[in-house]
């Protein structure tokens, strides 16, 4: 039976004439880190101090144990083989000088026979922006989206930098490294087609299998379910055929249970030895995109097991700027925070990474979808060698690598090079030059169709299904909405349906703590427009955008750091909740959001509802409730306001009577009325007309609607226009919780929890409170019980405008 003997230990760096313990996996800059030859590049301004880390070639090396060799079973002979499941990126890797090959691709994995050789194992990496540079000479330039060459080579995009991530350019044996030991044969691959048909899952496992001995005679059993099958191998191949009769399938997390079967595939000879094992555990669901034409346009509407869905989504990037620190718990934390919040659906953004089976995993227990990009972001990719041989390459394999999890269910091309090319001047400056769409349109989808027909694929995000509309018309299929941050007021989502919304989203500062860990307490200010801050945003004119999104709404707050940070952090919150309400109102017509972005890879102000610390932004708390199987929002619909009430459980709602109230900011109830109430089917959208009389007349006045236990607010003005009196509350503080009475009425009633102790936390964000009402707030991991002053610091609201 093949045995593994994992290569982690002994490792070390060649760094100038020094020689550093490496950790493996790892990669340079943690390497260097943990030496304390460089600063952490997540503080302050040091990532600019490592950048040279970038520019060099490094080397890594240890003693190969010595490989076995001898006569095997079946007059077979045993076979070493040296594993790397990840190398980032170029590298040479050698055996006691020997030459064992060359690699170019961190999205692949490499496998080199070593039988019965041993001594010293070096792996050699060229510089990243060497071998990006010497391809773009070789094949002439392309334009992109940041001035770094991240399209010529096969590595993480983001590494180079991005408008929320930092320019940490590694290299390293980032994934988990090996020597395999095995007689006559072992399993090479494993690609596994599971369908259902009603309630009998079927299983096809098509088998690759390397031999080392070609005459032994070779036979494949698998199991699950408790049912058995075998099969013969033909040569190099076979497959086995498995019908499970009463299976119960996989749903997304508030659709069903998520049921998991464990699949065990043995290879072994016709004398009965086991040889090779491969195990897996994959789910039963049907999955489709339903992108028929309508009277709207053309959809995009996930439908899995028969059901339609709104996807309630987020996208996703690298945990960290370094990947090989993500551990499964990190991934497990981060994606439970993504569940708690209500997401059923994790977009990994096309300029990471393909991620470890333990993301995956995860998500198969979770219930949370996941739309796979392939690793092409915001550049015209060359379709030549030597990068079309790796692309097609590191499609095959990871297509096939993923195929076991039941939470994937869709395949992207890329993101947004198909908008680039249309919209960002890429054809002209191309002048017929390759840029990715062979890619796209002919070399993925013919890899999904042939490897991995269970799942559907689309060429890219945003993109419209064909050429004869722009890639990007929100009328037809996925689309991105980035004018609105960029360039207008959040209530600009107001403005159209998009059939289904890939990317939107707004800006705000990570948490306090998390800003005084990494700028404050290594000597900069805070201070929204000091070095320091400025460094930690990455945005083209970001700063700049979110004052005039501040503007739009508050008078700014001049000097006043601990306000603009608030106000910042509650506008997101806001900006993200306009979006979100009105489309979901807008169900089935728009079938989904997938907000920018769930989490960060470093301390950063960005579009994440989770800073880079794993601290949650008031948006995340704002998210819990956007994405709540029942929502109540109040819309206009032609000149006049209406009551939307949403929801996506399984089962008939039927709320009370909603009550609205028509109130001055200071408390006075103008009118009120009880509207009749209605059933809101399964996965459905009721609207209530609000009546005349209700609705709020000039800035002193707004409307609160109140639906079993939920909440709608409607305010016509701004808030730097409306006349707030000034917030009066009572608070009371006990172990683990805060609650606060209003006195007057309190806009937007904030918490920020680690102002308090860098490790507590609140689980509530955002609420507004009339007169009278009181709120209790249960936070987490502080070390001590803090005194009433101190909270009172650490709450906000919205204030009269000074």
């Amino acid at each position: 039976m093949l045995d593994a003997t994992p290569l982690t230990e002994g490792w070390i760096l060649r760094y100038e004439r020094r020689e550093l313990p490496a950790a493996v996996p790892g990669c340079v800059h943690t390497d260097l880190l943990a030496a304390g030859l460089i600063p952490d590049p997540f503080l302050g301004r040091a990532e600019t101090e490592v950048a040279w880390v970038g520019r060099r070639e490094w080397t890594y090396e240890v003693d190969l144990p010595g490989a076995r060799s001898g006569s095997g079973a079946a007059g077979g002979r045993d076979r070493t083989d040296l594993v790397f499941d990840g190398l980032d990126t170029a590298a040479e890797i050698r055996l006691d000088g020997r030459l064992l090959g060359s690699v170019r691709n961190m999205h692949r994995s490499y496998r080199f026979d070593v039988t019965g050789t041993s001594g010293r194992l070096s792996v050699r990496f060229a510089s990243a922006y060497a071998e990006a540079e010497a391809v773009r000479e070789r094949l002439g330039d392309r334009p992109n989206a940041y001035p770094e060459p991240f399209q010529f080579i096969r590595k993480m995009a983001c590494s180079f930098g991005w408008d929320w991530g930092p320019t940490l350019v590694t290299a390293g044996i980032w994934r988990p490294v090996r020597l395999e030991h095995w007689s006559t044969a072992r399993i090479a691959r494993v690609r596994p087609l599971v369908t259902v048909e009603g309630t009998t899952g079927k299983v096809e496992l098509h088998v690759d299998v390397e031999r080392a001995a070609v005459e032994a005679g070779l036979r494949l059993r698998a199991r699950v379910g408790g049912v058995d099958a075998v099969a013969e191998v033909e040569g190099t191949s076979g497959v086995v055929r498995l019908e499970v009769p009463g299976v119960e399938r996989w749903w997304p997390r508030g659709y069903g249970e998520q049921p998991l079967y464990d699949v065990e595939l043995t290879l072994y000879e016709d004398g009965g030895q086991g040889l090779d094992t491969w195990r897996r555990r994959v789910g039963f669901r049907t999955v489709e995109i339903d992108r028929g034409a309508d009277e709207h346009g053309t959809g995009f509407t996930f439908v899995v097991n028969g059901e339609r869905l709104f996807a309630r989504g987020v996208n996703w990037i690298p945990d960290d700027a370094f990947p090989s620190r993500v551990t499964r718990e990190r991934y497990r934390a981060r994606l439970t925070q993504a569940a708690d919040a209500g997401v059923d659906l994790v977009r990994i953004w096309g300029g990471g990474i393909y991620e470890s089976h333990d993301f995956y995993d995860i998500c198969d227990e979770l219930g949370l979808l996941v739309w796979q990009d392939f690793p092409f972001a915001c550049a015209a990719y060359p379709e030549e060698q030597p990068l079309r041989g790796e692309v097609e390459a590191e499609a095959r394999e990871n297509v096939v690598r993923l195929m076991p999890h039941p939470s994937l269910v869709l395949w992207n091309g890329n993101n947004e090079n198909l908008w680039g090319f249309r919209d960002w001047g890429w054809e002209e400056r191309l002048a017929g030059e390759s840029w990715g769409e062979g890619y796209y349109l002919g070399v993925l989808p013919r890899i999904v169709a042939e490897l991995d027909p269970t799942r559907p694929y689309t060429a890219g995000s945003p993109w419209s299904g064909s050429w004869d509309h722009h890639p990007n018309d929100p009328a037809h299929g996925t689309h991105h909405s980035w004018e609105v941050w960029n360039r207008e007021d959040y209530a600009e989502y107001r403005a159209n349906v998009p059939r289904f919304v890939a990317e939107f989203g707004w800006q705000a500062p990570p948490a306090y703590a998390t800003l005084r860990r990494a700028v404050a307490e290594v000597g900069e200010e805070l201070a929204a427009d000091s070095p320091g801050m400025l460094h930690h945003q990455k945005a083209e004119d970001g700063n700049g955008k979110l004052e005039r999104g501040l503007a739009r709404h508050f008078t700014l707050p001049e000097g006043d750091f601990d306000r603009w940070h608030y106000l910042t952090q509650l506008n997101q919150a806001r900006a993200v909740a306009t979006g979100v309400e009105h489309w979901r109102s807008h169900w089935p017509v728009c079938a989904g959001t997938i907000v920018w972005q769930l989490n960060d890879c470093w301390p950063v102000t960005s579009w994440a509802a989770i800073d880079g610390d794993g601290r949650e932004k008031p948006l995340y708390h704002e998210l819990r409730r956007l994405y709540a199987d029942r929502l109540v929002t109040l819309q206009e619909r032609g000149g006049a306001l209406v009551l939307a009430v949403v929801n996506q459980a399984g089962e008939v709602w039927e709320p009370a009577a909603p009550r609205l109230r028509r109130m001055s900011v200071d408390g006075e109830v103008i009118a009120e009325f009880s509207v009749p109430g209605a059933a809101v089917g399964p996965r459905a959208v009721a609207e209530v007309p609000v009546p005349r009389e209700v609705e709020p007349a000039g800035a002193k006045e707004f409307l609160v609607a109140d639906v079993d236990g939920l909440r709608a607010l409607h305010f016509p003005a701004p808030d730097r226009e409306v006349p707030y009196p000034r917030p009066e509350f009572d608070v009371e503080v006990a172990p683990g919780a805060v609650t606060v009475t209003a006195r007057t009425l309190l806009r937007d009633l904030l918490l920020q929890a680690d102002r308090l102790d860098a490790g507590a936390r609140a689980d509530t964000g955002r609420v507004t409170l009339l007169p009278g009402e009181r709120v209790t707030i249960g936070v987490t991991g502080w070390a001590a019980v803090p005194d009433e002053a101190a909270v009172r610091r650490a709450l906000f609201c919205v204030e009269p405008a000074r």
